[in-house]
């Protein structure tokens, strides 16, 4: 499975990957003609009620290829960044969709294309050496293949080596302009950080979130048309589409980078909109489109915990997964009869120093693990196992193609207290919330300053 979808030079949330990938509608205008008062007095472009085009313009109609300050991004550019993403995705688009994820990719392009642009007006290079050296690494780490077999593959996918080059090339280039156009003029004082110190201590036991967005603009005048999109995403979600490659190509924040990530936020830190919404959510559970100030919002609930409370799910499980599997064309009866027997094998077992010589006489797979995190487990696993007393078993649970299985609990670490807010962490997460900031600006200056013409 391709792993392209994720910032492929691991950066994480923040700093210079907070802007990368992150599409912001470029907006076709076609000539307008005022017919009465305008719509809104507030309204710094002064615009009609209604419109009528002069010509032929469809402002619905966007063009497939674009040169942007002279560098042309080809059809085959854009099919070829699609192919990764519907790769990633594993889910066939309906044409409407596909027609929308080619426009994003476009945006995304341009935006990758004026990322490079300014790096070289900076004199800062990326070598190819460089490139190919990450390339390599890309291809171990999120791939697990060799540089051969990545290339193989991406041509088998309809992609291509170039492409998937021209996009680590953007990935240095835009961290290389941030780190020396961006990040040295970011300044957080000793007094900010301990008043943030102060707020989280203050705020123990509340509730906070990890959410994932996506977050797409909208006006007065389109706002209907945005939010049908929002729904049409909603929709491929609750099919089964993934979150994060969602998010990196749809969401016009600059979370879209890490997948629409918010990483742990408190609700009072969240629009008033969104924080109703993420009260009434559990984990797992997706939520939208949210009307939010500027646009629409869709809401994944990643987790959620006590502020600087200690979290059971944070518990250090010791684990014996121990199973039995079923020929193929076993019936429904010698399955019964074998589960029965298996029962019986369990209830012989006298907690985990037992576990091994039992299951051996059953003809059982052991398998143990000691440093299990809860938290990394499906919620009602568990919270089954921590119900559990040490010796005890959550199960029998399975089916005749997986095998049916128990986990025992041989052990548990709880958390003795919850992590105190460091220092230095709370100035990086400051630091990097400027640090997007400035980049979002950075960017949509780029793009404002840039002759781009649509084939």
């Amino acid at each position: 499975m391709i792993k392209t979808v994720k910032n492929l030079l691991n950066t994480g949330r923040g700093t210079a990957a907070a802007a990368l990938l992150a599409g912001s509608a470029l907006v076709g205008v076609g000539a307008l003609h005022a017919q009465s008062e305008p719509a809104n007095n507030n309204d710094p472009f002064n615009l009609p009620s209604s419109i009528t085009m002069l010509g032929n313009s469809d402002p619905n109609l966007r063009k497939a290829t674009a040169v942007v300050n002279g560098f042309v991004i080809t059809g085959s550019d854009i099919d070829q960044r699609v192919a990764l993403v519907l790769d990633a995705n594993k889910e066939e688009p309906s044409p409407e969709e596909l027609q929308r994820l080619k426009l994003q990719v476009l945006r995304n392009l341009i935006d990758e294309t004026l990322q490079i642009q300014e790096a070289k007006a900076l004199e800062i290079e990326v070598t190819k050496a460089e490139v190919d050296q990450t390339y390599e690494r890309v291809a171990t780490q999120n791939f697990g293949q060799s540089k051969g077999e990545l290339d193989a593959y991406l041509k088998k996918i309809g992609s291509s080596t170039g492409s998937l080059k021209r996009q680590i090339e953007g990935e240095l280039a835009w961290q290389r302009v941030v780190q020396r156009n961006v990040q040295p003029f970011i300044n957080v004082s000793e007094e900010e950080v301990k008043e943030v110190l102060e707020r989280m201590k203050a705020a123990k036991g509340t509730e906070e979130y990890r959410l994932g967005e996506i977050y797409l603009a909208a006006a007065t005048e389109n706002e209907q048309a945005v939010a049908e999109n929002a729904r049409k995403i909603m929709e491929q979600l609750q099919q089964g589409g993934s979150f994060v490659a969602y998010a990196r190509q749809y969401s016009q924040a600059s979370s879209a980078a890490v997948g629409g990530d918010l990483g742990w936020i408190r609700p009072a830190l969240l629009p008033a909109e969104m924080a109703a919404a993420a009260r009434q959510m559990q984990p797992g559970q997706l939520v939208g489109p949210v009307k939010v100030p500027g646009g629409m919002s869709i809401m994944y609930m990643i987790d959620k915990r006590q502020v600087l409370t200690a979290d059971p799910r944070d518990a250090v499980l010791s684990l014996k997964q121990i199973s039995i599997k079923f020929a193929p064309g076993t019936s429904q009866e010698d399955f019964q009869a074998k589960v029965a027997q298996f029962n019986a094998g369990l209830a012989r077992m006298k907690g985990c120093g037992t576990a091994d010589p039992i299951a051996a006489e059953m003809g059982a797979e052991v398998i143990t693990n000691d440093q299990l995190s809860a938290r990394s487990l499906p919620d009602a696993l568990a919270q089954g196992l921590l119900e559990l007393s040490i010796g005890q078993y959550y199960g029998p649970f399975g089916t005749v193609d997986d095998g049916v299985r128990v986990l025992m609990l041989c052990g548990r670490d709880d958390p003795q207290t919850a992590e105190e807010p460091n220092f230095e962490k709370v100035m990086a997460q400051i630091e990097d919330e400027r640090v997007n900031k400035r980049v979002q600006r950075y960017l949509r200056d780029l793009r404002r300053d840039a002759v781009i013409e649509y084939n």
